[in-house]
């Protein structure tokens, strides 16, 4: 779907998205930038408090996608539960219309294990000391994330839970006589009489308290989502979260482009 196909109160939600998109890339190229200036010597205090405060500005950014997103998100749940201006790849692997948040200490465990593997050979001679990457987590931080992991899949399974319940709705009394009412007004050519705009009335009365139902499951698992990005940043350095905010940059930049490529080929 195009952006010719997006009700117009939308578009301009569609434009923010690209702008916060070009706004994330630019945070990128700041985090790596900060990354390789600090990767061969060990940060002062006055290093820790500059990468501080990008780390704080990157993370303030999510915040600010999340309240826009709130913000639409009463205008029109469902376009928000299935963004039209991402692409099918994004589609795919959405979870309650953004990213899941366990994901999140998946990435971490993968970019860790990464890191730690490219100094190996470094560290199988003895000559490796402390880089401060995610290659160099603590035990003391692994316990911490652990912990932080399994409170965030316990209250990812509630919300799945609660949205599967609420599916379920969908087949209630109310909606399924609506549906065979509809189905014998179409077989009598009654849809275009006035008992058709009464029926309509019904049945928006009906899917709005869905959509009000809808709106509030979304807005927890994003709620979900920032939680589970501050909490994880703020387990580790300063350092640490940059390369962890790197990495969950480039995941999310490069699954956009291959997806809209993806995409672009199958039209």
């Amino acid at each position: 779907m195009t952006g010719d196909n997006i009700a117009p109160e939308m578009n301009g939600f569609q434009a923010f998205f690209e702008s916060w998109l070009s706004e994330q890339d630019q945070h990128l190229q700041d985090l790596i930038i900060a990354s390789k200036q600090h990767q061969k010597r060990a940060a002062d205090d006055d290093d820790r408090v500059l990468l501080s405060s990008l780390v704080e500005r990157v993370v303030k950014h999510y915040e600010q996608y999340y309240n826009k997103k709130s913000q639409w998100a009463k205008q029109d749940v469902l376009r928000m539960l299935s963004p039209p201006w991402r692409s099918s790849l994004e589609d795919a692997f959405l979870w309650i219309g953004g990213w899941r948040p366990s994901m999140a200490f998946h990435l971490l465990y993968s970019k860790s294990g990464l890191q730690l593997e490219a100094s190996f050979a470094e560290l199988m001679r003895g000559l490796r000391l402390s880089t401060g990457d995610l290659g160099d987590l603590s035990h003391c931080q692994l316990t911490m994330v652990d912990k932080v992991q399994r409170r965030t899949i316990e209250d990812e399974k509630h919300l799945s839970e609660k949205m599967a319940k609420l599916q379920e709705t969908l087949a209630d009394a109310t909606l399924v006589e609506l549906a065979h009412e509809a189905t014998e007004m179409m077989r009598n050519n009654e849809v275009h009489e006035g008992g058709a705009d009464d029926h309509m009335e019904r049945v928006e009365s009906t899917l709005a308290s869905k959509e009000e139902g809808l709106e509030k499951i979304l807005h927890k698992a994003d709620d979900l989502r920032m939680k589970t990005l501050r909490n994880i940043t703020q387990i580790l350095s300063p350092l640490q979260a940059v390369h962890f905010l790197i990495a969950a940059a480039e995941l999310h930049l490069r699954v956009h482009d291959w997806g809209k490529k993806k995409d672009a080929l199958s039209n």
